[in-house]
């Protein structure tokens, strides 16, 4: 591929490295396709073989293989770099690393009924692979904290990956909120066993159910892991957890650029409190106000006013001057609000803790998720179908409609700098090939420790469970839930609870995908383990007998720690030329608007004055160069149609609000 490579580009786009296999994150991918729609000459490369970097979505077998990946990675040995000879002397190099250090302290752990039988493969899979499955003690398996060092991943499993990721290629052309329900879908598989902590000791063989005989279940609700193996295709499961506010930057983006025409979205249904030891929705727009059973008629009146402040609360600064210096959680209780009233407008319309935000940073929260409501649905959030790592790819496209390459399963293994000029001139490849360009857009994790041995690096705790239903029963089974869990010891965070059902296409029929997040304070499994307790409980094979009042079944679980770059100052890095610009990872906090700022801020360096993803041209607008003369007469009649049609396209957006936008 590298003979194929043109030699010279405006912009170099060197996404995650250090893996075998992704173009890279959110960032990246929307400053190269604002690049590419401004003109300029982009090539994206990356040593892995899908979209997305920490911003991806795997399927069940996918995420086995990442993690099997990251164990490799740990292992591998930093040989002679054969680039050097490739240097000139008026020339220095800056290595870019083969190791990839922002996974950290992976566990998995292994609930639902272990009947694994050798002929069991993920439906659809184009090869059966083989891989060994490790059962523990089941007292091991819930207690034991197994910590690895820095560079392991502790239970991983080798799976076959196919190069598609998601069926989710020729979407509307708008930004839709979808209400459908899950249907197949396609990814990779997962090898007969797997190597996991399991809380069961018994492993038993049997043969596994196939599509006709799944009717047959001997009982309900029964979930086996041979059966999530089987139906793997059907989950996307995400490297970072965050949903997109309604009236965010993304949003606005993916309308103004029309890159929402590769994507389709669903409301987030449901927000949860989890208030004295129990689950319980959360009342935020007028309707559901009103029609609350949890609060009194006084306390209703009570949220309606204060929530009407909050919207304005600009305009009333002595309601608000002297409180400034306290804390939200502490201004909330001045306003004779109820404690019920207190804790929800704390914990689930701020999202904030008692000790995190000020009563100014809390007000312009609740602001926030004030003026999302009701734009799409009654919460603030969207989700996209097939999970958050759709929105790379969905940029990605964007920039290859544009005149983009990209280069997958291809690595570069250094900069080239001009001694004299201090400017990075060049990228050389795997294959030695020497790639000219002006400016290099770089992801934290490629950079070396010599490049970054200032840099200081916050922790987020991430863990992916499986389970067999809702944490809050409805008469729907296809909610879609964002839930807070406070914080109970000074010194840790609140945890961020996402729970997703079928109909997002982010897991199979029968089960719910749950995303827990924090700000680390300790592995992620010590972070995340006691909130997983109090809302789950470990699958068993003996019989509920009350089933309404049993918490939802723990199938599987993961936990890993991720890093957190997005507070990164630039000048933290050792010697970097200015023509070289930092990418960050995803960030703790719940929406996208971060990453977009970034890539803006990044855009507006590389090409000064120059729009930030405008919208495409209309084909009909578009003159191919040699046909203007041979057209003028069709041309000037066919105007006024195309001018006639453009309302209509922006209608077609499904919203009232968006032909304004």
């Amino acid at each position: 591929m590298a003979d194929n490579l043109p030699s010279e580009f405006d912009v170099i786009v060197i996404g995650t490295e250090a893996s075998v296999n992704s173009i890279s994150g959110l960032p990246e991918s929307i400053t190269a396709a604002a690049c590419s729609r401004s003109g300029q000459r982009v090539l994206h490369v990356d040593s892995r073989s899908y979209y997305g970097g920490n911003w991806a979505s795997f399927s069940f077998s996918g995420l086995l293989s990442w993690l099997k990946e990251y164990q490799e990675n740990s292992d591998i040995v930093n040989e002679n770099p054969a680039w050097q000879e490739h240097i000139l002397e008026n020339e220095e190099a800056i290595a870019l690393s083969r190791k990839d250090k922002t996974i950290q302290h992976v566990e998995v752990f292994c609930y639902a009924s272990q009947d694994l039988h050798e002929d069991v493969e993920e439906t659809g899979a184009l090869q059966k692979n083989h891989a060994s499955v490790t059962s523990v003690n089941p007292t091991e398996g819930e207690h034991s904290a197994y910590l690895p060092s820095e560079d392991e991943s502790s239970s991983t499993v080798s799976c076959q990956m196919p190069t598609e990721q998601t069926p989710n290629s020729d979407l509307e052309s708008s930004l839709e909120i979808n209400d459908v329900e899950a249907t197949g879908e396609e990814e990779k598989r997962c090898d007969d066993k797997t190597c996991v902590k399991s809380a069961s000791e018994e492993e038993t063989s049997e043969n596994v159910l196939t599509t006709e005989d799944t009717t047959l279940q001997p009982r309900k609700n029964r979930i086996t892991y041979s059966q999530i193996i089987k139906e793997g295709r059907r989950f996307n499961i995400d490297l970072v957890s965050k949903l997109l506010y309604s009236r965010g930057l993304l949003i606005d983006l993916l309308i103004k650029s029309n890159v929402s025409r590769y994507a389709e979205f669903k409301n987030i249904t449901r927000i949860l409190a989890f208030r004295e030891g129990r689950v319980e929705q959360v009342p935020c727009s007028r309707a559901d106000v009103f029609n609350s059973k949890q609060l009194t008629m006084v306390e209703k009146r009570m949220l309606m006013k204060f929530l009407t402040f909050c919207m304005e609360y600009e305009k009333h600064p002595d309601e608000y001057k002297a409180y400034e210096e306290i804390t939200f959680s502490e201004y909330l209780k001045t306003q004779k609000l109820t404690p019920n009233l207190q804790y929800f407008l704390l914990h689930s319309i701020a999202m904030t803790s008692e000790t995190a935000s000020n009563t100014i940073d809390g007000l312009k929260a609740a602001k926030n998720f004030l003026h999302c409501l009701g734009r799409y649905g009654n919460t603030p959030f969207l989700f996209p179908l097939y999970g958050q790592g759709e929105l790379p790819q969905c940029f990605c496209r964007m920039c290859a409609v544009f005149g983009g390459i990209y280069c997958l399963r291809h690595s570069v293994q250094c900069l080239v700098v001009d001694k004299e000029s201090r400017k990075c001139k060049a990228v050389i490849d795997q294959f030695g090939q020497r790639i000219i360009s002006k400016h290099f857009l770089v992801e934290d994790s490629y950079f070396s420790e010599n490049t970054c041995s200032h840099v200081q690096y916050r922790q987020i705790s991430r863990s992916v469970l499986i389970t067999d239903r809702s944490v809050l029963k409805a008469d729907s089974d296809q909610q879609i839930s964002i839930l807070t869990v406070p914080a109970v010891e000074t010194g840790t965070f609140a945890v961020r609870v996402i729970e997703l059902c079928s109909s997002t296409m982010t897991c199979m029929k029968g089960t719910y995908l749950v995303h827990l997040t924090c700000t680390s304070s300790k592995t992620a499994r010590e972070d995340l383990e006691p909130v997983v307790q109090k809302l789950f409980t470990p699958y068993t094979e003996t019989e509920i007998e009350n089933e309404e009042d049993e918490k939802p079944r723990l199938l599987w679980a993961l936990y890993f720690n991720m890093r957190d770059s997005s507070d990164v100052s630039r000048n933290s890095y050792n010697d970097l030329p200015s023509n070289i610009y930092v990418c960050s990872g995803p960030d703790c906090g719940l929406g996208n608007d971060n990453a977009v700022k970034q890539a803006e801020t990044l855009f507006q360096q590389i090409c000064p004055n120059e729009d930030f993803c405008p919208p495409p041209p209309n084909p009909e607008d578009i003159v191919i160069d040699g046909d203007s003369l041979q057209s003028e007469a069709s041309e000037s009649s066919f105007i006024p149609e195309a001018n006639s049609e453009t309302p209509k396209e922006s209608r077609s957006l499904g919203n009232p609000e968006l032909s304004s936008q």
